[in-house]
């Protein structure tokens, strides 16, 4: 789950950044799915647990594995959701996953696809070493647009430096978008391929809440914060502060939206 360009293994700095908004997509999106309980699940790019948590407390799985190249964060799942009988963590690459064929029921994917080299081989490695009609999925966020604490960073960002527009993850990641998205999964040869949006509200108590998890250095935004001198951060906090519109008690509140898509492995 890693770039070039930015860290992923610190679980304690992804929680308030991302892992806070991704549990709340991840229930919403294993009530899409609306798998019976008993079966093998796969998540790929496991992270800090928020899709795999979600499995295990509302989907009542026969066994889990999951799937995460950052040995940090295979670290924290072992001593956290670890504990569960049920699961087992590995570290391992998405484009090689180390199961064999049809060795589990259903496999997902959370936030995870356009951090991956080739999203086609890791959505065949999926297509492998799930049973035929069992489910495939994913979501991403939709960093172009509907992703607004991210998209709101960005934009202040390369309103202050031209250079940031290189790493705006809207630019970067094509996969943030539903027809991208439906593309890759009818190029795997999966059947009733459906794309649909997840919103969930993010709501911060006042401006520290939302600037605080930038300073984590996890993740692509972060990291280019983490690069700025104090002059160029403090400038970027300011104009941050002065375009994000609080309510009467200070709050803050904004909108993530992720695109998620489903097929069924091909018989």
């Amino acid at each position: 789950m890693s770039t070039s360009r930015e860290s992923w293994n610190d679980a304690a700095g992804y929680e308030p950044y991302i892992g806070r908004w991704s549990r709340l997509v991840a229930r919403d999106h294993l009530e899409w799915l609306g798998v019976a309980a008993g079966r093998r699940w796969l998540d790929v790019g496991s992270g800090t647990g928020a899709l795999s948590e979600a499995i295990l407390t509302t989907c009542a799985p026969e066994s889990l594995v999951g799937i995460d190249a950052s040995a940090g964060y295979v670290e924290h799942l072992r001593a956290t959701l670890g504990r569960d009988a049920r699961a087992r963590f590995v570290q391992a690459d998405a484009q090689a996953l180390p199961l064999g064929a049809g060795e589990v029921d259903h496999a997902v994917s959370g936030l995870v696809m356009n951090f991956v080299a080739s999203p086609a081989r890791a959505v065949a490695e999926m297509a492998r070493v799930v049973t035929p009609g069992g489910w495939i999925a994913a979501y991403v966020w939709d960093y172009a647009a509907g992703m607004e604490l991210i998209r709101r960073f960005w934009d202040a960002a390369i309103a202050l430096d031209g250079a940031a527009h290189e790493l705006d993850e809207g630019r970067r990641f094509p996969l943030c978008r539903p027809d991208a998205l439906e593309r890759l999964w009818r190029a795997a040869g999966m059947g009733a391929v459906e794309v649909r949006a997840i919103d969930v509200p993010t709501v911060f108590r006042d401006f520290d809440d939302y600037w605080q998890p930038f300073l984590g250095g996890q993740g692509p935004a972060p990291t280019y914060v983490s690069s700025l001198d104090a002059e160029r951060r403090a400038a970027l906090r300011e104009r941050l502060r002065s375009a994000l519109e609080a309510r009467a008690d200070g709050t803050i509140a904004m909108v993530a939206r992720a695109w998620a898509v489903r097929g069924l492995a091909a018989p």
